[in-house]
């Protein structure tokens, strides 16, 4: 089912379960592709409509941006929108639709934090007893574990204890920059392995256009907004040891974890010529060959996860 489901989940999900979506090669190609135009139809078209609609000096815009608006969902700028148009009903539309992409995020976001947890016990960098699963192969222990996190929600419930929720979203937007800040760099270093061993991405199920440029770009532009995007911190009167760590804890904190690992594992830095392009290229191949599912396509498999549309297999007796 997760070739239907990840094509509606950002590029670094995508990446995260192409180890359990059949028939990979197609799959995944088609799930990049569809990751585009989402992007841009949804987010910079969405974002350029409400900023055409909305002008800079909204009364309720500037409420929510001081922090005494309202904290639903009413103060979404694409309802204040709808609201300033006079339009009734697609307020609450957008609301439901709000609580819908909450549920989906969070499911999302259980499956990416219990599979990377999964696999770090794997690979020896999380306590043996995470690599527990039930019959049905789910890692329990790892479900458990990422399940504690979302108590943190109640921390909002009092003013006291929802600015230690807002030092966890600090913390973790930047570590979500850092993701891809790492990114960016393993495809550097991927295109310098292809280039070094003559390998044609071209050849490949997909490749990525306007290469390395892209990754370049997207690696300095990330740098710089982890680097500045608490910059409110060094306005004269802002300074604060809480504020400082809250912003840039994790920037100092990665670097760290990355040298400890490789001094302490002492691992080292792969050269373009040593680096493995192959892997498990000929398990892949001989699963594919033996596929032997016919190929349904997005759509009919999303109602087959609702149970529409599948088709039953009849076991005839010999």
């Amino acid at each position: 089912m997760w070739s239907a489901a990840f094509t509606i989940v950002g590029p670094e999900y995508v990446a995260m379960v192409a180890g359990e979506t059949k028939l990979p090669r197609r799959y995944l190609k088609n799930a990049f592709k569809a990751t585009y135009a989402r992007f841009a139809f949804f987010f910079i078209g969405s974002a350029l409509c409400v900023g055409i609609v909305i002008p800079y000096n909204d009364p309720t815009l500037l409420k929510v941006l001081a922090g005494t608006g309202s904290g639903t969902a009413s103060a979404s700028p694409y309802v204040i929108a709808m609201h300033n148009l006079g339009i009734s009903v697609l307020p609450h539309i957008v609301n439901a639709l709000l609580v819908t992409s909450i549920f989906s995020a969070g499911n999302a976001y259980t499956y990416c934090g219990t599979r990377s947890l999964y696999g770090l016990a794997i690979e020896g960098q999380a306590p043996k007893f995470l690599r527990k699963c039930t019959k049905s192969g789910v890692p329990i222990y790892c479900v458990g574990v990422v399940m504690l996190f979302p108590f943190l929600a109640f921390l909002n419930v009092s003013s006291s204890t929802a600015q230690v929720l807002t030092w966890f979203t600090n913390l973790i937007t930047a570590a979500q920059i850092i993701d891809y800040i790492i990114i960016s760099i393993t495809y550097i270093f991927f295109f310098k392995a292809c280039l070094a061993q003559g390998v044609d991405r071209r050849a490949m199920p997909y490749f990525g256009y306007c290469q390395p440029y892209c990754a370049w770009i997207s690696l300095i532009f990330m740098i710089l907004i982890v680097t500045t995007y608490g910059y409110s911190i060094f306005l004269p009167g802002n300074f604060s040891a809480s504020g400082f760590l809250t912003y840039y804890a994790m920037v100092l904190v990665a670097p760290c974890t990355y040298t400890f690992w490789k001094v302490f594992k002492k691992t080292k830095i792969i050269k373009p010529l040593e680096a493995d392009l192959v892997w498990d290229k000929p398990t892949i191949d001989a699963y594919e060959a033996a596929y032997d599912e016919p190929s349904v396509g997005f759509w009919r498999e999303i109602g087959q996860m609702f149970g529409f549309g599948r088709t039953k297999k009849v076991i005839e007796s010999e």
